[in-house]
């Protein structure tokens, strides 16, 4: 882009900015939410719960089915996010 063009657009740098910043914190947050790690220690604290009386067996196979898809949709990019 030329010089005029970088000239007309700089009222418009913040809102560039901040949409980066925010694309940025969506894809960590992404590759937090589907990180096997943090799945399986889900699991492992969803089955503490389970054993700890504090939730049901329905509750526990619900959750567990969610975080269960979430594995599978881990493993399936390979990469820990679902670009």
């Amino acid at each position: 882009m030329g010089l005029i063009g970088e000239v007309l657009l700089l009222p418009f740098a913040p809102v560039r900015g901040t949409a980066w910043v925010i694309g940025q914190v969506v894809r960590e947050a992404e590759r937090i939410y589907y990180d096997p790690a943090t799945i399986r220690a889900e699991l492992a604290r969803l089955e503490r719960r389970l054993a700890d009386g504090e939730i049901t067996a329905e509750e526990f196979d619900r959750a567990e089915d969610q975080l269960l898809d979430r594995l599978e949709t881990s493993t399936r990019t390979g990469d820990g996010t679902t670009r």
